[in-house]
């Protein structure tokens, strides 16, 4: 397909703030920056060196790690770069890419959440058969699918945004390249492709929400025929740190999707969360709320500690 736009660059818009105060920016962000990739690489290097943590749960646990890592990295960088630069300028070519990634790993965190949620419901209204069903092909299947839909989605969203000419202005007001500000730019009418782009979107983002939904119907069915409170107390533990990040995700991406137009300062800052903060806070709760994890993390890197010495 020939590309016939007449726009080489776009110029990001979302944060007008005094050079000092840019700096300052700077750091917080390069700080959560720094935390979101350490605590996600932690995670994923104690699942990997604990033979007592390769069950499916932590499994998914790992792939949520490695996408919220590479999610964020998607956009993150190039913000940190814009905070130190006068012109927060991106090519063309780089804007499409950015959004295909972005999209890609978006959709791929949705279904690796529908995984989980799966995983759970099956531990709890089917803790028998648990072995049995979640196997190791089972969750090769999943995770494979995931990439899988989210390698169509992007490439589906990629291409329709791609058909769009750019005749200026040039001004996204945003901090990266989404879909949502970048098809206000188009000289044409954008009615057709944008109700497209809209029905792909909500078709990957309601579906998942909704077997996330089904899925934890049936979890407070099952715990709620539990007798002993210990017995609905452990229950719970297994599934609200899942739970609460899956709120974190899907909140604000409904919301910023669905919802009439706010002021760009109120989109930035859900748009910051559910791209930088939300996958910063994923391993903390992870750790803070999972007793397995935490001692697999102490006993690992303690061993370390004693081996350096």
């Amino acid at each position: 397909m020939e590309n016939s736009t007449e726009v080489i660059e776009f110029v990001f818009v979302a944060f007008k703030f005094s050079q000092s105060l840019q700096q300052i920016v700077f750091l917080i962000f390069l700080l959560i920056y720094t935390l979101l990739l350490s605590g996600n690489i932690l995670i994923m290097m104690t699942i990997r060196a604990d033979p007592r943590l390769h069950t499916p749960m932590y499994f998914f646990l790992g792939k949520l790690s490695f996408i919220d890592l590479c999610y964020s990295s998607v956009t993150v960088p190039k913000m940190l770069v814009d905070f130190l630069s006068e012109r927060k300028v991106i090519s063309y070519n780089a804007c499409i890419t950015q959004l295909y990634f972005f999209h890609f790993f978006a959709c791929a965190e949705c279904f690796i959440f529908t995984a989980m949620a799966y995983d759970r419901y099956v531990a709890i209204c089917k803790p028998l058969n648990y072995s049995t069903i979640m196997n190791k092909h089972l969750c090769l299947f999943l995770v494979a699918a995931t990439w899988m839909i989210g390698f169509v989605h992007s490439n589906i969203q990629t291409a329709l945004t791609m058909q769009l000419p750019f005749c200026g202005p040039n001004e996204i007001k945003s901090f990266f390249c989404d879909i949502p500000p970048l098809i206000r730019l188009a000289c044409t009418d954008t009615t057709i492709i944008d109700a497209m782009i809209v029905a792909n979107s909500g078709f990957v983002s309601l579906g998942c929400f909704l077997t996330v939904l089904i899925s934890y119907i049936g979890i407070v069915s099952a715990m709620l025929k539990i007798k002993t409170v210990e017995g609905r107390r452990k229950a719970f533990s297994t599934c609200a740190s899942h739970l609460t990040v899956v709120t974190f995700f899907f909140g604000p991406c409904v919301f910023i999707y669905m919802r009439p137009s706010t002021t760009l300062q109120a989109d930035q800052v859900i748009i910051v969360f559910y791209t930088v903060i939300a996958p910063m806070l994923n391993p903390v709760i992870y750790t803070l709320r999972n007793k397995e994890v935490k001692t697999s993390m102490k006993k690992l890197w303690g061993r370390k500690v004693q081996y350096n010495k």
